[in-house]
């Protein structure tokens, strides 16, 4: 799975347009970089990029626009009503989809380590990255300001985590960190501001005092009205979508609204938003009103109806969910063909696609089978009294199927890696060490892909067994074979795990994959075994 990064740093710039671009352009060139936004300010004379990309190319992406400040900005004029301690005054680095935190605080550390001896400037850490608690916060370190800077910057107790201890007149010092995905959130009411201001009163952590905190955690938030909307909105900014998800804060103005008589006209997104968040919601609803929806382009839409997201403006998904607005095209020339073209491209006189692409596909059809017979069992009438059971089993297949399909490209493209290792140099003790690193890396990517494949599809034997038991009967041959594709799939991978582990040095990563593999392989053994005593048991 792709890991997407997003950095949003702040330079004290916001009236150059000559030096925002700049900046802008160093961002939007950088490989692997997608510049989603660009936000000067000019009375706080200060600019906020947004740009999302894998860890390794935020980094460097961060780096260049760095390097350009360095180039056009000299706090020694700059004045602004924005509080800012340096010309790229924060940057920080946001986890989107498949990075953790602590990744994130490794990047940020790695992106100010490098920053300071490069361009020679101080770097602090903040938040999830910080190294003391007295200076976690962004408004701890830049008390005092640029101005305050020259006399704190040299105490023992302000020496920066990177960089000079010592005060650089034209840049001042940055900050950067590890930090949850901001999301601002807006929600509509048909009312006046001061009762938009009492519900956020009522919601934000804050609350209205150190007595009277509100109910959610995480959340920044005020009441305002909107001239161009003609309404008044709850306006909030939500810290840690995973302690505070749009979906709560929005049920809980819509209690608040209830109970004073105000009408909730649907809410807004200003920004973008992680795909996360919005599956959250789809995810809340489906499990409120008791619905059954697998898709995830039907859960998006779900979300968008049940929020109300185009209430004032339209919601479009391509546009406002990060992970959409960076999609790449699907590379799936494998899985991608029709039937008959994957069948006569194994045939083909080549090593690729082979056995493991064949796994992939063999399993993704078993549990697309098993998939297949709960949802033509849901709905029936005659079956109704087991729809909670064929929603319950038909998820789990229905995901597997659909998440074996990469696999059978994944496989193919699993030795790209070792290959180019084989061409690297080994002239010398160094180059030898390099390349017999990188050849064993490429290995052990190649071992990993099918044993993703055997996991996938492992997940799935408890639905299929359900699915044998209470399934439609009619279509029990349907199953019988959707167990034996699974089985064969997850041996044939066991298969392609197992001839690649003669090359693996790392003894203690061989023998938890081999102990691993042969669980799966051992276990889908049996569970075809049941599945298909099962079916044996039932009568037609």
């Amino acid at each position: 799975m792709k890991k997407i990064v997003e950095c949003v740093p702040n330079f004290s710039e916001g009236r150059n347009k000559e030096t925002i671009d700049a900046i802008a352009d160093a961002i939007g060139k950088t490989k692997g970089c997608r510049l989603l936004d660009v936000d000067p300010g000019k009375s706080t004379n200060r600019t906020v990029y947004t740009f999302v990309g894998s860890p390794e190319a935020v980094i460097e992406g961060a780096l260049n626009a760095a390097r350009k400040a360095r180039q056009k900005i000299d706090m020694r004029t700059h004045k602004g009503e924005h509080h800012r301690m340096g010309a790229m005054d924060v940057c920080p680095f946001i986890p989107v989809a498949n990075v953790t935190m602590e990744e994130c605080v490794d990047i940020s550390r790695e992106f100010g380590r490098r920053a300071a001896d490069e361009l020679g400037i101080p770097v602090y850490l903040y938040e999830e990255s910080a190294t003391r608690e007295y200076r976690k916060k962004l408004p701890q370190i830049r008390e005092g300001q640029y101005e305050g800077l020259k006399n704190r910057i040299t105490t023992r107790e302000w020496k920066p985590d990177f960089g000079p201890a010592e005060f650089v007149p034209e840049w001042g010092a940055s900050v950067t960190g590890a930090r949850f995905f901001l999301i601002a959130y807006n929600v509509n009411l048909l009312s006046t501001p001061n009762q938009a201001h009492r519900i956020a009163l009522n919601l934000r952590e804050a609350g209205r005092g150190v007595d009277e905190p509100g109910r959610l955690k995480e959340v920044k938030g005020m009441g305002w009205y909107v001239q161009d909307y003609n309404l008044a909105q709850v306006t909030v900014n939500l810290n840690n979508y995973h302690v505070t998800p749009p979906h709560v804060l929005f049920e809980e103005v819509k209690k608040d609204a209830k109970n004073l008589n105000i009408a909730v006209a649907g809410s807004e997104i200003v920004g973008v938003v992680p795909l996360e968040a919005i599956l959250m919601a789809a995810d809340y609803y489906i499990e409120k009103e008791n619905l059954f929806v697998l898709d995830e382009d039907q859960k998006v839409r779900l979300a968008i109806e049940r929020l109300g997201l185009n209430s004032v403006a339209p919601f479009n998904p391509k546009e406002k969910i990060v992970e959409y607005i960076i999609a790449e095209e699907k590379n799936e020339p494998l899985a991608g063909l029709t039937v008959r073209g994957f069948i006569e491209e194994v045939a083909s006189r080549s090593s690729a696609p082979g056995g493991g692409s064949a796994s992939a596909a063999i399993a993704a059809m078993g549990a697309g089978l098993g998939s297949m017979v709960a949802k033509l069992t849901l709905g029936v009438r005659k079956f109704e009294d087991l729809d909670a059971k064929m929603r319950q089993f038909a998820q789990p297949l229905h995901h597997a199927a659909k998440a074996l399909i990469p696999m059978i490209d994944a496989d193919t493209n699993a030795f790209n890696d070792y290959v180019e290792a084989l061409r690297l140099p080994s002239d010398t003790k160094e180059e030898k060490k390099e390349k017999h690193e990188k050849l064993q890396l490429g290995l052990k990517k190649a071992i990993d892909i099918p044993l993703t494949t055997m996991k996938l599809a492992d997940a799935a034997w408890d639905a299929m067994a359900g699915v044998a038991q209470y399934g439609n009967i009619a279509s029990k041959s349907d199953v019988e074979v959707g167990a034996k594709a699974m089985e064969t799939g997850i041996w044939g991978a066991y298969k392609n795990v197992m001839i690649n582990m003669a090359g693996i040095a790392d003894e203690k990563f061989k023998k938890h994959t081999i102990k691993l593999a042969e669980d799966m392989k051992i276990r889908a053994e049996h569970q075809c075994k049941k599945v298909l005593n099962i079916l044996e048991e039932r009568k037609l």
